[in-house]
């Protein structure tokens, strides 16, 4: 496909240039390079608002919160995930996320996993739209994790990610681009414990992603923020019934980069991280403004068909975005499929509409004798 602009494409992967024409519509949404990291991957914590920091492990748990690992149930595990994106209006853009886990023990848990982002053929215009040939950007990120059960009720996990960023071959100003390059780590906590009823279980968790060196496509004099991110969130578990289950998820989230106005080139990644917290130019109102909210619940029965649904919430100078999802789930022996679909709730032609994504599982049946188990 050669529809999108070269005006169109640099604003999915540059942030500071996105950030300029953000400043010239009188919104102030934070943005950065390499910004597929935060897109959720996975078909059930898209279905559940973009809720997942603190909901029960499974395969995908790096992505969300790496402490959750080490409270998988079964000794290993595989899943694929696949997302057409922006499929309302561009036919050749998709995500894939590939993940696995293994068990080494009780106490002890490892992944890894490889998410890579097709932007598709784009056709390359200079800024007086003169022609300059084609380029098939791509983003991918490829991370370990390791998590370590510190008590039978909490866990530490963290990954290490690789990020490269393939954009095009030439800047907007004519200088010869390369692929941006940059190194990231997460840190996650996860607790969960049954409530007094026993058939209830409280879960809370927190997670720090992309903390990571910032990115340039040109020069040391041109670097970007990468979207380090804090995520805060629970779930409540409740079992009305041996063949019911219902899971209520809330998420909260922050990006750990300068708010739009502030001169990044000058920040360090410390504190460009420790000054998201107080830079915002509305002070602590704005400061606020900026946390997202996402909202999902879960219903399994029997443990074979699932149904979710859920919400995202941004501020309105913040990005706007506001969307309900929903999707299903299903486990037959050791497979299992779920589909999660996106709908906008603000606007009537919203790039995002009809997003849909798609997630096979393998997962083993036997266990690990005597491991811990999510109760």
């Amino acid at each position: 496909m050669k529809k999108i602009t070269y005006l169109i494409f640099f604003l999915l992967g540059n942030g500071a240039f996105a950030q300029i024409i953000n400043q010239t519509d009188g919104t102030s949404t934070i943005t950065t390079s390499v910004p597929f990291l935060l897109i959720t991957p996975d078909s059930r914590g898209g279905a559940m608002g973009d809720a997942g920091v603190a909901t029960t492990p499974d395969a995908n748990s790096t992505h969300w919160n790496a402490g959750k690992l080490v409270f998988i149930e079964n000794k290993w595990g595989l899943s694929t995930s696949y997302t057409p994106w922006l499929a309302k209006i561009i036919n050749d853009m998709h995500i894939l996320y590939l993940t696995g886990y293994y068990k080494i023990n009780r106490v002890q848990a490892v992944s890894a996993s490889l998410k890579y982002f097709d932007m598709g053929i784009v056709d390359l215009r200079s800024a007086t739209n003169d022609p300059l040939g084609t380029y098939h950007p791509k983003d991918m990120a490829f991370d370990v994790a390791y998590s370590r059960l510190l008590s039978e009720n909490l866990s530490l996990g963290g990954a290490i990610r690789y990020i490269q960023s393939f954009l095009t071959g030439i800047s907007t100003t004519g200088q010869d681009a390369k692929p941006g390059k940059s190194v990231a780590v997460d840190f996650g906590l996860y607790y969960t414990k049954p409530m007094v009823s026993k058939n209830s279980v409280l879960s809370l968790g927190l997670a720090l992603t992309n903390i990571g060196a910032k990115i340039t496509y040109i020069d040391a004099n041109n670097k970007s923020f990468i979207p380090g991110n804090m995520r805060l969130g629970g779930t409540y578990k409740i079992e009305p019934s041996p063949m019911s289950t219902f899971t209520f998820a809330l998420d909260f989230n922050k990006l750990l980069v300068p708010s739009p106005g502030v001169d990044s080139q000058k920040k360090s990644l410390l504190s460009g991280v420790f000054g998201s917290f107080s830079d915002a130019d509305g002070g602590f109102k704005e400061e606020m403004n900026e946390i997202t909210t996402s909202v999902g619940v879960e219903y399994w029965y029997n443990q074979i068909v699932a149904a979710r649904a859920g919400f995202f919430n941004e501020a309105k100078d913040k990005g706007n975005r506001k969307y309900l999802t929903a999707g299903l789930g299903a486990k037959y022996n050791t497979f299992g499929f779920d589909v999660a679909y996106m709908v906008p709730v603000n606007r009537r032609e919203n790039a995002l509409a009809e997003t849909l994504r798609l997630t096979l599982h393998y997962i083993p049946k036997l266990k690990e004798s005597g491991e811990v188990t999510n109760q």
